[in-house]
């Protein structure tokens, strides 16, 4: 249904407080917020909220697909399929992730994601391309397969970067290898956030990295170096500087496995508000009921094992990605004493900001996109509003958003 709206009685989480109030939705924008009852009713339809909290949707700036999809498997299908596995989880906002492949495997991945942006048919809103690898350090590949992951190359990351037709917006790297500073510069003379991932380096090496611009930890604590001995030394890693650098963001799977409370804890503790994003990492098998899948994409898939609300690498010795929706994120957070708001504002205003995009969405406030999420005290989703159109209702059939 598209038109104009009217919320009421629900427990609005706006970036600085919630209180309840009836937002006012019209022409795909958020009209304006109002003392609960005082908004305007003539030619408005009521949605009401009484009990629920009202939230910007959830935006996921990493996620590889779901729905039995891989955005690695190309086609406007697959984005779709993906899409709806999560936006009736809460998502409105995505930025799809592809993992380490051959150049040809990766210029296939792109190919999928340029189509599907100009198709106009994916029902949310895509913030542009991610590639995970394949410049990642063999130490720390985790489900990355061994053969995908090479060293920085000029020629090769150009190529791709000119196939995407400047739809790269972010770019995970480990910055020990050789060339990561050009790579910086290519990154930035293009506006790609460069972000840590599957790194071996040490503490200093990512101060220097941070310096040339990689300002943002892909899944901290996964993929990653933490204290070590050297010589009967210790010395720290990617996971002490990340905590240590009080700009530099971090992204979390806060799936409940990847991350026990007592570092989702830590992690909210010690890093400043603003700098700390909630990601699914969710491969093909989010949003099923499976108990095998794989990671990538069709022509060069990874097995896994689904168990124990994770995937797992067949040999069961780590894991082999997540199969998180965005809700269930908010709801660890939350288990783990994390307060609502601020778990809310990890997986909206925050990483939509640090992927420089939150300039009309992530915020309940009038300007904005009505991109919307109603929920109850369990975070189940009961609503999502995309654009100003019901996309999805508890108990009814999915509607179209484009």
């Amino acid at each position: 249904m598209d038109g104009k709206y009217v919320i009421r009685g629900g427990k609005v989480i706006m970036p600085d407080k919630t209180e309840a109030a009836d937002v006012v939705i019209s022409g795909g924008k958020i009209e304006g917020l109002y003392p609960p009852g005082n908004a305007p009713a003539p030619g408005y339809e009521t949605l009401f909220a009484q009990g629920l909290y009202v939230s910007a949707g959830f935006a996921d700036i990493h996620q590889h697909g779901g729905g039995g999809s891989d955005y690695m498997d190309g086609g406007e299908d697959a984005y779709r399929n993906a899409a709806w596995a999560h936006i009736r989880h809460g998502m409105t906002s995505v930025m799809p992730t592809l993992v380490a492949a051959s150049l040809e495997g990766t210029l296939c991945g792109v190919d999928g994601y340029v189509k599907a942006a100009k198709s106009g048919r994916i029902p949310c809103n895509l913030l542009g391309l991610h590639l995970e690898g394949p410049y990642l350090s063999p130490a720390q590949a985790g489900a990355m397969k061994p053969e995908n992951i090479r060293d920085f190359d000029p020629r090769e990351y150009e190529l791709i970067y000119r196939a995407s037709g400047g739809r790269i917006k972010r770019w995970s790297a480990a910055p020990e290898l050789k060339g990561a500073e050009r790579f910086a510069q290519f990154a930035a003379e293009y506006g790609i956030t460069l972000s840590i991932a599957h790194s071996d380096a040490d503490f200093d090496t990512v101060v220097r990295a941070y310096e040339m611009g990689f300002r943002h930890v892909t899944h901290l604590y996964s993929g990653m170096s933490s204290v070590t001995r050297k010589g009967g030394f210790r010395r720290a890693g990617v996971v002490e500087a990340a905590l240590y650098l009080d700009q530099m963001h971090v992204e979390i799977i806060a799936d409940g496995c990847h991350l026990p409370p007592s570092l989702l804890k830590l992690i909210a503790k010690v890093k400043k508000p603003g700098t700390v994003a909630l990601v699914t990492d969710a491969m093909r098998a989010a949003g099923q009921d499976v108990k095998t899948s794989y990671i990538g994409g069709r022509d060069d898939p990874q097995p896994a094992v689904i168990e124990d609300g994770v995937a797992k690498m067949q040999n069961r010795e780590a894991f082999a990605g997540s199969i998180a929706t965005p809700d269930r994120l908010i709801r660890t957070m939350s288990e783990a004493g994390i307060p609502l708001e601020e778990a809310v504002r990890m997986a909206t205003v925050y990483p939509l900001r640090m992927m420089g995009v939150g300039e009309t969405k992530g915020e309940i406030r009038a300007g904005y996109d009505a991109d919307l999420c109603l929920f109850d005290e369990s975070i189940h989703i009961k609503k999502v509003i995309l654009g100003g159109k019901i996309v999805y209702s508890e108990n009814a059939a999915f509607q179209s958003a484009r």
